[in-house]
């Protein structure tokens, strides 16, 4: 993972990345007058945002910071000319940079510095040819700036180790991250971060008669897991506490009602990136000691057609008692949900958001722009929500709620079925999950950004740890 440090001012040997504006002192960053008439004539006359120079001893790279209508437009993309820089400086095998700020701007520097980092991370654990060809040489990033503490560093480099474990959890085949191993992992995040982590095994789901997961889990030979993690430190500003619940389906291959296999099946061991996203944010805020009461729940399973696969038509009898006519065993990922719903309501909960690749639906309507939200809490609680997703340009879609959308789940022979229908999709499906609430609750559809099939700027490409940045900063400012 790249570490970020803070640093005093570069040496004339050190690559550098200065970020600067038209008008800036050029010569502070160590240019000839030579080098600064071409930088300056680069910038006005050729109006680009960034300029090389390459030293031969080192790089210089001069980045231009321009304010955009909203200052988190102006953040966004200083983090993607840092997934620019971040390429560059790995073409040319250079191991470290420092980010001088030349503007006086402690944001502007940090997002730049988060986009080169988050750019610079790699998935290469199973290539045995040219892996050292392929491997980044980037490890280091100093940061440079009268207005960055070390603490706003510190806190840098433990949101962004969090992104990367959730990326590095999401890019995990099935075959080395079942439910179990999935749990294992919570486990060793709780050990480092030093939050409480229980995991429930099979027989004592089933003595808790969580229904749903064990339903989606009868086709499967791996048992299913229930994983609770808990970060309550000394003194908290939330008495009662916020609950973080992810969808753990390491691999979807539909079960009965089977996925094609290009561009569907193909993706799905991605299918539990909401419940990486839930452990490596409780990751994070431990790390971090931040001052508030937290519980995570994670079920987990795969969906596979084998065995004794629950069947389409099926009553499934879930864990708070409900009976649910299972009509689509893809649609597998609000029965798993729903039981951990159903659990955080012992808890007395502030809040609920839970975070899931839940349907095609919402990506369909969105794309991988940003995630479907919808819900109970109140308005000022899904306010800050957004706001936060803003902040990190992780943005959120509010769709309706109405209750006609209810009638579309309507069973004839059950409390409920587990489709809707061909319209509303993503809302169906949101609606089927609140039957199982009794408290504010928000939930998060991330279907579109949690996996990208193509390289997107600094959220790469594969597993993008979608939601981590989003829930660390809405708890930092709760």
């Amino acid at each position: 993972m790249t570490s970020i440090k803070k640093s005093p001012a570069p040496s004339e040997n050190e690559n550098v990345v200065a970020l600067c504006k038209k008008n800036s002192n050029f010569s502070s960053f160590g240019l000839s007058p030579a080098e600064i008439s071409y930088v300056k004539n680069e910038f006005e006359k050729k109006d680009k945002k960034m300029v090389v120079l390459n030293q031969l001893r080192r790089i210089i790279i001069l980045q231009l910071l321009e304010k955009k209508a909203k200052e988190h437009q102006t953040l966004e993309a200083l983090r993607k000319a840092g997934d620019k820089i971040s390429s560059y400086l790995n073409e040319n095998k250079k191991e470290a940079v420092v980010i001088a700020d030349g503007v006086n701007d402690g944001k502007a520097t940090l997002a730049l510095a988060e986009g080169i980092a988050l750019g610079n991370y790699q998935f290469i654990k199973y290539k045995t040819k040219e892996v050292e060809k392929e491997k980044h040489s980037l490890a280091t990033i100093f940061i440079h700036s009268k207005k960055v503490s070390l603490k706003d560093i510190e806190q840098l480099q433990i949101v962004l180790d969090s992104v990367m474990e959730a990326r590095s959890l999401v890019n995990e085949p099935v075959s080395t991250l079942n439910a179990n191993a999935l749990a294992k992992e919570f486990q060793r995040l709780g050990k480092e971060a030093g939050f409480k982590v229980t995991v429930f095994e099979k027989t004592k789901i089933e003595a808790h008669r969580m229904g749903g997961l064990l339903a989606v889990n009868q086709g499967s030979i791996d048992p299913p897991t229930f994983t609770i993690m808990e970060w309550k430190p000394a003194r908290v500003k939330n008495k009662k506490p916020v609950v973080l619940v992810g969808k753990g389906v390491v691999y979807d291959t539909g079960g009965l009602s089977l996925k094609p296999t290009p561009n569907s099946m193909d993706y799905m061991k991605c299918d539990m990136a909401g419940s990486a996203a839930v452990g490596c944010t409780m990751y994070a805020i431990a790390k971090a000691k931040l001052p508030v009461h937290v519980i995570g729940l994670v079920p987990a399973t795969d969906n596979r057609p084998g065995g004794n696969a629950y069947a389409p038509g099926d009553i499934i009898n879930m864990y708070d008692g409900q009976k649910v006519e299972m009509l689509n065993a893809d649609a597998e990922g609000r029965m798993i949900l729903a039981d951990a719903l159903a659990w955080a309501k012992q808890y007395n909960p502030e809040l609920v958001i839970d975070l899931a690749t839940l349907t095609g639906a919402a990506a369909a309507a969105v794309g991988t722009f940003g995630m479907v939200a919808m819900g109970t809490a109140s308005e000022a609680q899904k306010n800050k929500l957004k706001a936060s997703g803003n902040n990190v340009h992780e943005r959120l879609a509010e769709f309706p709620f109405w209750e006609e959308y209810d009638d579309l789940i309507k069973s004839d022979i059950a409390d409920m079925k587990n489709i809707g229908g061909p319209h509303g999709g993503a809302i169906t499906a949101g609606k089927f999950l609140a039957r199982f609430t009794s408290y504010p609750w928000i939930h998060l559809d991330i279907a579109g950004p949690a996996f990208l099939p193509s390289r997107d700027s600094y959220r790469g490409k594969g597993g993008t740890g979608t939601g981590v940045r989003l829930l660390f900063d809405f708890l930092k400012n709760y």
